[in-house]
């Protein structure tokens, strides 16, 4: 095991680390930029770097910083968390040049798996199905057309790096394509410097559906079930529950063997996520994409598995066997998500940076707040508006969604506006408590 782990991140990940890294024995340094200075999470590791100003791409993207600040601490791995760096084969390679190990997957998975053209090519040739679409990328205009052309309308352009739903567009026939064609390279453009795209069909009011899998350095995998992700605006997750509502035990048998599948033909190891599209009828399931890292929504996944994925990431980067039986893993329950923000529903989910003066997070039994956030924390404006994640654990959903109603009205964080109350909306409707909701659901039902 490592004497030594950096954290290459902020917020409430960085102190979920900092915590799976306490139980298992290991020291942590944590980088921070000027923004985060006086955050409380830092009183927790053993050493603190400062790595540049507030702008990420001054502190949190520079993998020159972070690797010298690893060696100047004398850390041994560096854990860099979501977002930021987390996909970048690149900084996964720099790491291991420099003798540190990357606590993630090979960079040549990585690279496998980011690049969204590859990642299908991969799965038809492990017979995983993908949503009818261009065969590579699509580098003009009139390509687009004939793809079109070919699988037929709607279609959805996407871009191959990046994600989060920039880079994205739908059209309904050429004329919005051509527009939507130029919309999603630029935005892919300046979102991941590479304008890449590609078609696939567009797929009417399907389910986000996603498999955590584990895979450790001696070929050894264990699926973790589903999360159910469909909740969503404008491709941003809201809430995230585990199991979902409408999976049947053989359609859950089958998702999740292809993911191991995906996982197996790519030399995966780490934590994983396999992402697919269910169509609106519950039958078909299709590959979109995957995640080479930890999720935001993995507490569901612990909670209904009791299984701790982080504590996992960093022993199988050690080079330990997974001691999980896939027959042991067993779904327990039913866990729910939500994502708690500092945004404005009400404009629109307006970013509200700011002051928290007063917070009462919510408690009792099954009830988890993972949150770097306290009375006296200044949100700083430069990153994401994240306060933290409310997590619910009963042993049917629709007890997990009576407690998490409860929680969201107990849960005091002033004067920050928050997501809440919208949250609430969300699980006070009919549709979403009989589990009958898709990927457009908030947009078409809550935001008229």
């Amino acid at each position: 095991m490592f004497t030594r782990v950096l954290i290459a991140n902020r917020g409430e990940i960085a102190l979920r680390v900092i915590r799976a890294c306490k139980e298992l024995g290991i020291q942590t340094v944590v980088v921070h930029s000027e923004a985060d200075k006086d955050a409380g999470y830092l009183k927790l590791a053993d050493r603190k770097v400062c790595i540049g100003p507030a702008s990420s791409s001054e502190s949190y993207l520079r993998s020159d910083r972070i690797i010298a600040a690893a060696e100047l601490a004398g850390a041994d791995a560096i854990h860099p968390g979501y977002g930021f760096l987390a996909e970048n084969a690149m900084f996964a390679e720099q790491c291991r040049q420099s003798g540190i190990e990357f606590i993630g997957p090979s960079a040549e998975a990585m690279r496998l798996l980011g690049d969204k053209a590859q990642a299908r090519k991969l799965a038809k040739r492990a017979k995983v199905p993908t949503v009818p679409g261009s065969e590579g990328l699509v580098e003009d205009e009139e390509k687009a057309i004939a793809v079109a052309a070919t699988v037929g309308y709607p279609v959805l352009i996407k871009a191959v790096a990046g994600g989060g739903g920039r880079g994205m567009r739908v059209a309904q026939n050429d004329t919005m394509l051509r527009g939507a064609f130029k919309q999603a390279r630029q935005e892919a453009e300046n979102a991941f410097n590479d304008a890449s795209v590609y078609i696939e069909k567009y797929l009417e009011r399907p389910r986000h559906i996603e498999v955590q899998v584990l895979g450790d350095k001696h070929g050894n995998y264990v699926h973790l079930f589903e999360r159910e992700c469909s909740i969503q605006r404008r491709h941003q997750k809201l809430i995230e529950e585990s199991p979902s509502p409408i999976i049947t035990s053989k359609l859950r048998k089958d998702l999740c063997y292809a993911a191991i599948k995906l996982a197996r033909a790519a030399e995966y190891y780490s934590a994983g996520t396999f992402e697919f599209l269910l169509d609106h009828k519950g039958q078909n399931f299709y590959f979109i994409e995957a995640n080479a890292r930890i999720q935001v929504e993995h507490p569901v996944t612990e909670l209904v598995t009791g299984v701790d994925l982080v504590a996992w990431q960093l022993r199988i980067a050690a080079g330990e066997k997974l001691a999980l039986d896939q027959r042991d893993i067993q779904l327990n329950g039913h866990a729910i998500e939500c994502r708690i923000n500092a945004e404005d529903p009400t404009r629109n989910f307006q970013p509200r940076p700011g002051k928290i003066t007063h917070l009462i997070a919510p408690g009792g039994f099954g009830v988890r707040w993972d949150s770097h956030a306290y009375a006296g924390y200044e949100i700083p404006r430069y990153y994401d508006s994240l306060i933290g994640k409310l997590i619910v654990h009963r042993m049917t959903r629709g007890e997990a969604i009576t407690c998490m109603r409860r929680c969201l009205e107990e849960i005091q964080i002033e004067p920050i506006p928050t997501t809440a109350a919208f949250h609430r909306k969300v699980l006070d409707h009919q549709c979403f408590r009989e589990g009958q909701f898709d990927t457009g659901f908030v947009e078409r039902e809550l935001l008229k």
